[in-house]
């Protein structure tokens, strides 16, 4: 279940353990607070729940920031319901809402209208007005407000602590097999596939999918093996991000070339998860170098794919 905020009166909920974060990718770390939460739910007898925000609060406070995220609204209620949770609570982020001393978000919130049982956050997690809620505030309001507390430490990977803020940096130097790692699974974007130059068929061979992402962030600018979502269909392929700069007058682009597929795509929304960055986006000196150089690429992607590990 999905509920789009919380108005007073009427809970819909009797018994509830309860997350609060904004989840941004639902990776490893996010994924062992989830876990615990769910748990805890089943040990008490209630219900699993999340509760997140949108927009993100710094989209709201700090517009100026560049936070790209990794996940649409969508994908992450997609990502949370995959974690055994019995509800999402999705609250309306306002300046408002920002303004809301976290005593009385405690009270009104997790007390009157979600009936929790028990609290699990992350070590560092803050909420309320200027972050000023956090584990010790939790416990004493807990204490009067009949809710435990439980503390998540931090998920390391890759010999760093896994966040959000760490997979950004590692997609914007195309590092998309180490970002997988710290998700639990590759970096996906879905976009909808729209009419492009052409050149793919025409001049070099390979015909590519044009599509339009709806997410925030791209990997870095290069050559990658790629699997395609397409409804239940999960087809290999190679993908290039960047502005084609053999051709001199192409825009950014994410073009996709399905190795084992053809027919007319127009239209159509497909996913695209990035395995491995294969090489850079670089210059030829001639269209008949790069299409020699695309069909080499195609031959890598095959292999990386069909990699036990990739199956």
């Amino acid at each position: 279940m999905v509920f789009y905020d919380l108005p007073p009166g009427k809970s819909p909920f009797a018994r509830t353990v309860i997350t609060i974060g904004n989840f941004d990718g639902v990776h490893l770390g996010h994924r062992a607070i989830l876990a615990r939460v769910v748990q805890r739910a089943r040990e008490l007898g209630g219900q699993a729940v999340a509760v997140t925000f949108d927009p993100h609060p710094l989209k709201l406070l700090r517009p100026e920031t560049e936070l790209p995220l990794l996940t649409t609204p969508e994908q992450k209620l997609n990502l949370l319901a995959g974690c055994g949770l019995d509800a999402v609570v999705v609250l309306p982020f306002t300046r408002e809402f920002a303004a809301l001393p976290a005593r009385d978000f405690v009270t009104g919130y997790f007390c009157e209208r979600l009936r929790v049982r028990e609290v699990v956050i992350g070590h560092d997690y803050g909420f309320g007005r200027g972050r000023e809620g956090n584990v010790d505030l939790l416990q004493e309001l807990g204490a009067g407000c009949g809710f435990t507390v439980q503390v998540v430490w931090a998920v390391a990977a890759e010999d760093a602590v896994v966040s959000s803020s760490l997979i950004r940096a590692l997609l914007r130097l195309g590092k998309v097999a180490e970002a997988g790692r710290l998700l639990g699974r590759p970096y996906g974007v879905a976009g909808t596939v729209v009419r492009g130059q052409g050149r793919g068929a025409k001049l070099l061979g390979v015909p590519t999918a044009n599509i339009r992402p709806v997410n925030e962030l791209l990997p870095a600018s290069g050559i990658y093996a790629v699997r395609v979502r397409r409804g239940a269909e999960s087809l290999p392929g190679a993908a290039n991000i960047g502005t084609c700069p053999t051709f001199d007058n192409c825009g950014f682009t994410l073009e996709v070339h399905l190795l084992e597929f053809s027919g007319d795509l127009y239209g159509e929304d497909l996913g695209v998860d990035f395995i491995a960055r294969l090489r850079e986006e670089r210059r030829f000196p001639s269209i008949e170098a790069l299409a020699a150089q695309i069909h080499a690429d195609i031959v890598v992607a095959r292999k990386v794919l069909a990699e036990p590990s990739q199956q």
